[in-house]
Parts: C-alpha cells; sequence; structure tokens
C-alpha cells in the first residue's frame, strides 16, 4: 500500500529533524518564474554543473521535459522509501523545490539525467565555447529533440546566463507549440475515434454478413460430406463386384486348358481376318483399274476385247524369257503351289528360292534370302503384314526388282515373270 507524505519524510526531505514542525518546507507547490533574477557567470573551468547549482529557474522546465513523471514519481518513492500518493503536480512541484540543493532526491535526479542523456552529454562535449553550445543546442530544437539536449546544454561548463535564458525562452515556446500539437492530435484522435467507430458498425454488419456466409458454406459442406460418404459407399461395393468377378474369371482361367494359347491364336485370327480384308479390298481397287486399263488399250487398238473375259483368263502361255541362272525368291504363297512355282521358274532357266511371308519361317532368315535374290515374286494375297513391309523397304532401299501379285497361282506367277519380261 503506498504511504502518504507525512511529515516525517517531509522532514527528512528537508533536513529536519523528526517531531519538529514542518510547516516550514511543504512539499507544495513552488512559485514558478520564466525568467531568472541575475546573469550565471561564465565559468572557466571543464567541469560539469549539477543539478543543485543551475539557475533555480531553469529546475521546472528541466524537470517537466526531460524526467517523465512515472520516472519522477519513481526516484520520489525512492528518496522517501515509500509510496506517494499525490497527484503528478504536487509530485513535478515538490521535486522543482528539491532541485535548490544537494539532498538524496537532487542526487537520484542528477543520476538518472547523466544515465538517460549520456548520449547527448558527450555530443555536447566537444564544444569548447558559448556558441558552440548554442550551435547545438539550436540543432537539437529544429531536429524536435530538446530533453536530452536541454540537460546537456545547462550543465555544461560554456553555459553563460544569456545562453541559459536564451534556451529556457527556446524551451518555453517549444512547449507552447507542442502543446498546440497536442490539441491538434486530440482533435485528429477525435476524428479518427468517430471514423473508428463508424467502421466499426460497418464491421459488425460485415461480420454479420459473414456468418451468414459461413453457416450457408457449412451447410453445403455437410451436404457435400454426405454425398461424398454414399459416393465411397458406391465405389467400395463396386470395388468388391470388381475382386468377386476377378477371382471368377481367375477360376474360369485355371478351369479351361490352355487358354493363353487360344486367346493369342484369337488375337492372331483376327489381325488375320482384318489383314485378309484390307488385301481383298485392294485387290477389287486394283481388279477396277486393270478393268479400266484394259478397256482404254482395247479403245485405243481399235480391237473388240471384253475385258470381263480377259480377266476370267487362267491359263497364259509360257513366258517367252530367260532368266539365266538368276535367283528368283518368291515370299508367300500356298504351300501346295510350291513346287508349282518352282516349275515356272526354272522353266525360264532361273533358281527358285521360297520364304513362306513369316508364318512358319522365321522372319529374321527373311532378309538373308531377300540379300541373295536377284528377283523378288511378293505373294500379296498369302504374306503376313510385317513381311510385306519387310519386302517392300528392302526392294525400296536397294533398288532390286520385286513384283506383286495378289493370286496365289502358278499362273498369277507366270503373269509376274511376263512383267518382268516386259
Amino acid at each position: 500500500m503506498p504511504l502518504a507524505l507525512t511529515n516525517t519524510a517531509q522532514a527528512a526531505m528537508n533536513n529536519i529533524a523528526p517531531g519538529e514542525h514542518a510547516t516550514r518546507r511543504k512539499w507544495q507547490t513552488p512559485e514558478i518564474h520564466c525568467h531568472h533574477d541575475h546573469v550565471a557567470p561564465l565559468r572557466s573551468g571543464s567541469r560539469r554543473r549539477r543539478l543543485w547549482e543551475l539557475e533555480h529557474v531553469c529546475h521546472c522546465p528541466l524537470i517537466g521535459v526531460s524526467l517523465p513523471m512515472d520516472t519522477l514519481r519513481r526516484l520520489v518513492n525512492k528518496a522517501l522509501g515509500g509510496g506517494v500518493v499525490a497527484n503528478d503536480y504536487e509530485v513535478h512541484a515538490g521535486a522543482v523545490s528539491e532541485c535548490a540543493r544537494r539532498c538524496k532526491l537532487s542526487e537520484l535526479m542528477q543520476a538518472e539525467l547523466e544515465a538517460r542523456y549520456a548520449r547527448e552529454v558527450q555530443v555536447f562535449r566537444v564544444a569548447k565555447s558559448s556558441l558552440a553550445v548554442a550551435e547545438l543546442w539550436i540543432k537539437y530544437v529544429k531536429a524536435g529533440d530538446v530533453a536530452g539536449a536541454f540537460w546537456a546544454a545547462l550543465s555544461h561548463p560554456r553555459c553563460d546566463g544569456p545562453l541559459q535564458e536564451a534556451m529556457c525562452q527556446d524551451l518555453h515556446m517549444f512547449q507552447h507549440q507542442a502543446g498546440a500539437g497536442v490539441r491538434l492530435e486530440i482533435a485528429r484522435f477525435n476524428a479518427l475515434a468517430e471514423e473508428n467507430a463508424v467502421l466499426g458498425r460497418e464491421l459488425g454488419k460485415v461480420q454479420e454478413r459473414i456468418t451468414r456466409v459461413m453457416a450457408q458454406k457449412t451447410a453445403d459442406i455437410d451436404r457435400l460430406n454426405g454425398e461424398l460418404v454414399q459416393v465411397r459407399t458406391e465405389a467400395i461395393a463396386k470395388d468388391t463386384r470388381i475382386a468377386y468377378l476377378t477371382q471368377d474369371l481367375e477360376a474360369l482361367q485355371v478351369s479351361v486348358p490352355q487358354l493363353e494359347d487360344r486367346q493369342r491364336l484369337q488375337k492372331r485370327v483376327d489381325q488375320l481376318t482384318q489383314r485378309q480384308q484390307e488385301l481383298e479390298a485392294q485387290n477389287a481397287e486394283l481388279r477396277r483399274k486393270l478393268a479400266t486399263a484394259e478397256r482404254a488399250a482395247v479403245e485405243r487398238s481399235g480391237l473388240e476385247w471384253p475385258v470381263a473375259e480377259a480377266a476370267e483368263l487362267q491359263d497364259v502361255h509360257p513366258v517367252v524369257m530367260h532368266l539365266h541362272e538368276k535367283v528368283v525368291l518368291c515370299v508367300g504363297g500356298r504351300s501346295g503351289n510350291i513346287s508349282n512355282y518352282r516349275d515356272v521358274v526354272e522353266r525360264v532357266g532361273g533358281r527358285f528360292s521360297h520364304h513362306d511371308g513369316g508364318i512358319e519361317d522365321s522372319a529374321s532368315v527373311l532378309d538373308a534370302n531377300l540379300a541373295a535374290a536377284d528377283l523378288v515374286i511378293c505373294q500379296t494375297g498369302c504374306i503376313s503384314h510385317n513381311a510385306y513391309w519387310r519386302v517392300k523397304d528392302f526392294c525400296k532401299r536397294t533398288g532390286k526388282r520385286c513384283v506383286f501379285v495378289e493370286n496365289p497361282s502358278a499362273s498369277s506367277l507366270e503373269r509376274g515373270l511376263a512383267q518382268v519380261s516386259e
């Protein structure tokens, strides 16, 4: 609990013995003047002046500006050894009155000022004349930082009477301007408080709208979570059915022997069927082009030779040519016609070589056969897709003569050889 300013504490501060009447120096407001009665002489030494060595007219502005109220109250409590219940003005007035002499409170204030404004004291230490002190003081006044500069300049050994009076006047006007600034700040603060109230009301409305939106969003999230749970349940049910079907499929595959081979063969059959359809379409297109070409040839020669009859001819006259031991490679065709192919080739002096087009013979042997052949007969109707493109690409790269035959008959082979002779 704070202690009141008793007569005993006041007497201790004023060097009055306990028990004496303490009305001689009470903790009251001293009379404060903004002028001094005499001018302080210019000191010749280098020692800075102490607080109790300053003119008394300087104590009021110095304590009021350079020591914050909470710091001053702390020092007074420390000097009295208890808590002071006086108001701020009474504490200030009492402290100002104690600055006139050296006592415990004045020594505490001296130490506090030295510690608090050590940087400013160090700056003013370089000043060697009153003019230099005045220039530093003006610099700090323009910067608005007068608390530490006022103490450093007043306690400076080169601070004379005129400078001290000018500094007090500057500080007096600075306080007036600061008061005006405080009033402007108060007006600005009131305007900001009013604006803050308006913004607070608007914020309340916005928060109310946000609350409604958040409630709606929460309801939407709950609904979506319910739908998500339902979808996950359906997905789990589907995964379960898929697992059961997979087990049934595995059991079925085990029960059916050679299922993989059958599936592979069926896939191969499907591929061959698709290839056959493509070749049949190509065959029909080539037949149409052949009929058109034959019709045009008949029209140019003036002969009446029906194209349909010419297309139905199965037998042709023997080829009038000789291959002179040339190797003729026949790729594809029917296995039952190989002997007929051989007879046709050997009848014209060639050496017969055969490759089934990748159905039974290895596709890697095809490249060696193509390299050894002088002439290639490709049976497009009975050859694998891979072998067909292999033969076509090889002959195109090497420039080797290649005849493509659609019908796997011996007569078609003879017609192919006839094309070579032409």
